[in-house]
């Protein structure tokens, strides 16, 4: 660890601090509040003025490039499936079926299954309409029904191995995909019941509350300007709601058609056309633009609404999540900025010359790396990569409780670098000192419980 690396390492928190002040303190749009701490950031470790420019570009355009349209698409059909009452529907299907007490077991089980194939935004945005529908018409506080979802998706997406991160980990670590999904299961339910339910019911109340005297603004799929219930909105014509099978169909299709592409993934490539058909129709983009398709048609026009109505109702809810679009990408160009700076190289030296085990050493990595740039991905990348050559020198360690370790670090202490804390702050319509109490203390809790769990399982085994 040289004196160059330890000063990036304060220049970066710095800048992070600078940001945190900006906006909660200064009332700073995020965006630019981002764009002014990745230029002192660059900027104090030394780099061209306008090589920053370029590269928070470089990370907005890349960022962008895999989000936007994927929550764009995700706002069209979250809004279809509200105005049609979808929404409604399956509120009350879920309710009859796991009863009034056990809504939050039932929201648990949907985001199971739903981040298990898609990414943690795209899950979100097709779970969010159907969680504020649970908690109108049971009257339950929505922060306690929105962690439960949001750790369950955060796990899913850092852990299991459809998702990019740990597939990267598996093959750079040499682990059995089966064997991590297992342990991917065991590890991570028992986290998402601590980080879901019983932290809701210490910090839930946040999610709820107006922070410092204002009103809570509505979440990105609400769609106007003056959001009013659903029902409210309905033309005159409209005689009839979504069968329960139909909207199950259309919210779960996206689902469906990315799992499919998973697993077409996984199998020998023999060259043939159906392998390339199925990943092209699995692509995030692509099967949520065959679900909106879909959905205009079961959610749509089949429910009585005209072609004028539907287009209205996609570019209003495209126009809401414009803001939230570009604030997620200027995440991106600000982990950007940090990664070319050299921070990820110097927090990754950092939790090197610390001398610990290897699952801590991997799990330190990935956090570090976590919370320099704000990428699981990112982080669990490069912690595959420089906990390579440690597990090589301790073979008696268990590889796929390794990739455990780093998926764990790597969903640790999100904040206002990570892509992720801008899209739960614009879909739930918090401040950024609610997101920080709530999701930021949620995912710090998921990385350390995660990493106790996997030590205790290594110890076990």
């Amino acid at each position: 660890m040289t004196e160059a690396q330890l000063a990036l390492i304060a220049v970066a928190a710095a800048g992070i601090g600078v940001l945190v002040l900006l906006v909660t303190r200064l009332k700073f749009n995020a965006f630019a509040a981002l764009l002014v701490a990745a230029l002192l950031v660059g900027i104090g470790s030394g780099k061209p003025a306008l090589v920053i420019v370029k590269a928070f570009q470089e990370g907005l355009g890349a960022t962008l490039g895999g989000t936007a349209a994927v929550i764009a698409l995700g706002a069209v059909l979250g809004r279809l499936l509200g105005e049609s009452r979808g929404a409604e529907v399956l509120a009350e299907r879920l309710t009859q079926t796991f009863g009034p007490q056990r809504i939050v077991w039932c929201l648990m089980t949907l985001a199971l299954v739903v981040g298990l194939a898609t990414w943690f935004t795209v899950g979100l945005l097709l779970i969010l309409p159907i969680l504020q529908t649970l908690a109108r018409e049971s009257k339950r506080p929505s922060g306690q029904l929105a962690l439960p979802i949001l750790a369950c998706l955060s796990v899913m997406h850092g852990l299991m191995p459809p998702h990019p991160g740990p597939i990267v980990a598996i093959d750079a670590l040499h682990a059995r995909t089966g064997m991590v999904l297992l342990w991917g299961f065991v590890l991570g339910l028992p986290v998402c019941l601590l980080c879901g339910p019983v932290l809701a019911r210490f910090v839930g109340r946040e999610l709820d509350s107006p922070d410092g005297g204002a009103a809570v603004s509505p979440p990105v799929t609400a769609g106007t300007s003056a959001p009013q219930p659903a029902r409210q909105q309905l033309p005159e014509r409209l005689t009839r709601r979504p069968g329960f099978g139909l909207t199950l169909v259309s919210i779960l299709l996206p689902v469906f058609l990315m799992l499919l592409a998973t697993v077409a993934g996984l199998l020998p490539d023999t060259g043939s056309s159906w392998r390339a058909s199925a990943e092209f129709i699995g692509h995030p983009t692509v099967a949520l633009l065959i679900a909106v398709l879909f959905s205009m048609w079961s959610l749509g026009t089949r429910c009585g609404f005209g072609r004028g109505e539907l287009l209205k109702f996609s570019e209003e809810s495209i126009a809401a999540v414009a803001m939230a679009i570009l604030v997620v990408g200027g995440g991106g160009g600000f982990a950007r900025v940090l990664r070319d700076a050299g921070v990820a190289d110097a927090v990754g030296s950092l939790a090197g010359s610390l001398h610990v085990p290897p699952l801590v050493y991997g799990w330190l990595v990935a956090a570090f790396i976590r919370v320099a740039t704000g990428s699981a991905t990112v982080a669990i990348t490069a912690g595959s990569a420089l906990l390579a050559p440690v597990l090589a020198a301790n073979p008696g360690t268990n590889v796929e409780l390794a990739v455990i370790a780093l998926a764990f670090g790597s969903l640790f202490l999100s904040h206002l670098n990570d892509g992720g804390f801008w899209v739960v702050k614009e879909c739930l319509g918090l401040s950024v000192r609610q997101t920080l109490r709530t999701w930021s203390v949620m995912e710090t809790l998921v990385g350390v419980a995660g990493l106790g769990l996997t030590l205790l399982a290594s110890v076990l085994i």
